[in-house]
């Protein structure tokens, strides 16, 4: 038998084509991969968004000007484009709504749905009731020398 039909040199460069074949498999698992992380972030940053909507705007006038829509866009990063939407019972209680659109990193695939995220925060009995109106000077310790 001829020594090139024999032994190693017939193997040479499968391990090549193999990955080469497997390689768009690897990518698109790590495209998927990152997606699913990025999808996941902005569901948290609707999450927050959404609490501190609710929380300034569950604030009353006396203890703070509320102003919730800037509040829950200040929450979340910068390059997240939120709508925030903003009600109540009229009541004992006020509701944020936040939804944002979730970014495709993989092409060809153009629409992941959006976040969507609610938060309800208690409103105050009586203005001033949260202490975060003018500080009132209050000592507690020994009698001053």
């Amino acid at each position: 038998m001829p020594a090139r039909l024999r032994g190693h040199g017939r193997d040479r460069g499968t391990v090549s084509i193999e990955f080469l074949g497997f390689l768009p498999l690897l990518l698109i698992v790590g495209l998927a991969v990152v997606q699913l992380g990025l999808a996941a972030f902005v569901v948290q940053q609707a999450g927050t968004g959404a609490r501190a909507a609710a929380r300034t705007a569950s604030m009353d006038a006396a203890d703070h000007p509320p102003d919730p829509e800037a509040a829950g866009r200040a929450a979340m990063s910068d390059w997240v484009d939120a709508g925030i939407t903003v009600g109540g019972d009229g009541g004992g209680s006020v509701r944020a709504t936040v939804r944002i659109t979730i970014p495709s990193i993989i092409p060809g695939v153009a629409d992941f749905g959006t976040a969507r995220r609610s938060a309800t925060m208690p409103r105050p009995q009586e203005p001033g009731a949260l202490g975060l109106g003018p500080a009132r000077v209050t000592y507690e310790g020994a009698p001053p020398r």
